[in-house]
């Protein structure tokens, strides 16, 4: 049966390499389950509750991949929208974590129209490079800062805005640490580095007394707080057409360029550079999205973390199959979830950062009027705490400045319209 549906033998590989290819996926993003609550459990959404949601969702988002497009990539509630939906939207906007939920799934719903119209196409290639590369980096940036806030190394202060925290406490120390063996880990090639690095933070706590243990398996909590809790008469607000914009143009924009990069690498891509049903991937990862909102979590998305089950030989739908079972198997770790304390889940947010912030490495440096927007885009979104608010103050100097120039041609139609669009938001709704 397994033949007969992912075509094994067509794509050259069998079952066990398929299951191993899952595993080592799962291992790789398996921190998820343990940041991902803490990060929404800042929104004041329950903790319990949210780790469920997001095993379920990714669960889900692996099976709809595994089943609907065959690739071996796996999906989980992304890391950086996470962050904008607590910090951004509930902790700066004031919204509820309902509305937030709301957003999410309208976002997601549009996102699978333009997926299944050519819509999609057409809003990627009109995005210059720069800014694409430079959203990334500010997402990056935006992470490291949260993380060092929740290390305690970064501290807020009424004279400098912010300054360092208490070097020599415990949360800083292990956090550094953390960080450090997370880094050497991964340098290492060691499989699942990252987890490593917060379980291992985690153990020496409970060990010096600094954390209490509260058990490894136990039946998994309930997902009804979180479950159907989507506000969306409040998520069709004016105010929040930005918010909804900025969960659907990063997941558009991120899960692409996860798909393309994935793709190349497991040498799916066509010799024209065309991906073989793409289009299924991508309304597979939006549903995911949809879906996510609706059992109670923020965006679902493709994991670049996808690139290890692949180098293992992960070639079809079956690789994902098996990191969706593993998902649901950890339902039953939630005690475990539940002792990892913030400053734990802080050093693999500071290197999901690092590796995000490469994408500055890409902008075309010699050209001030594609480098300036850029810089603008990358450093408003931890300074504004607000992804969104990065990518208008992106489009808006880009535009400004293109137009500024003289270079009129270098500005795309939908690139100018939503440059427009960000300026009146701002004289009309502030």
């Amino acid at each position: 049966m397994l033949e007969q549906f992912f075509r094994l033998r067509e794509n050259n590989t069998n079952t066990r390499t398929e299951i191993v290819a899952g595993i080592t996926t799962f291992l790789t993003m398996a921190y998820i389950i343990f940041v991902n609550p803490q990060i929404l459990g800042l929104a004041k959404m329950p903790a319990d509750a949210v780790f469920v949601s997001t095993c379920v969702a990714a669960a889900i988002g692996c099976f709809l991949m595994a089943f609907v497009a065959n690739y071996p990539i796996a999906l989980a509630p992304g890391m950086g929208l996470n962050a904008y939906f607590a910090f951004g939207v509930v902790g700066g906007m004031g919204y509820s974590w309902q509305v937030a939920l709301g957003c999410v799934f309208i976002s997601g719903v549009i996102f699978f129209i333009i997926s299944v119209l050519p819509i999609r196409e057409w809003i990627v290639n009109a995005i210059p490079k720069s800014l694409k590369m430079a959203i990334a980096a500010g997402i990056g940036l935006f992470l490291a800062l949260i993380a060092l806030k929740n290390a305690g190394i970064v501290v807020g202060n009424e004279a400098t805005l912010v300054t360092h925290g208490k070097l020599a406490s415990w949360p800083v120390l292990m956090a550094t640490l953390g960080f450090a063996l997370i880094v050497a880990l991964e340098h290492r090639r060691v499989l699942g580095g990252v987890i490593i690095g917060i379980l291992a933070v985690t153990a020496v706590s409970m060990l010096a007394g600094q954390q209490k243990f509260g058990g490894f398996f136990d039946v998994p909590p309930s997902i009804a707080p979180v479950l159907l809790q989507m506000d969306l008469a409040g998520a069709f607000k004016v105010g929040l057409v930005t918010v909804v914009f900025a969960f659907l143009f990063v997941d558009l924009f991120d899960n692409t360029g996860t798909l393309i990069a994935l793709a190349h690498r497991g040498g799916f891509m066509r010799p024209d550079g065309t991906v073989p049903r793409l289009n299924r991937a991508l309304m597979s990862d939006s549903a995911a999205a949809m879906i996510g909102a609706a059992v109670g979590t923020s965006t679902t998305t493709s994991y670049i973390e996808s690139a290890s089950g692949i180098n293992a030989g992960g070639r079809t739908g079956l690789t994902a199959m098996t990191v969706g079972v593993l998902f649901l198997l950890a339902l039953f770790v939630a005690p475990l979830a539940g002792s990892i304390p913030p400053y734990a889940t802080a050093p693999a947010l500071l290197y999901v950062a690092c590796l995000m912030a490469r994408g500055l490495t890409e902008i075309e440096w010699a050209d001030v009027t594609e480098a300036a927007p850029a810089v603008i885009t990358a450093i408003a979104m931890p300074f504004t705490f607000s992804i969104a608010e990065g990518i208008a103050f992106g489009f808006i100097s880009y535009a400004g400045i293109k137009i500024a120039a003289g270079k009129f041609r270098d500005v795309h139609p939908a690139v100018a319209v939503l440059a427009v669009l960000f300026v009146i938001k701002y004289l009309v709704i502030g």
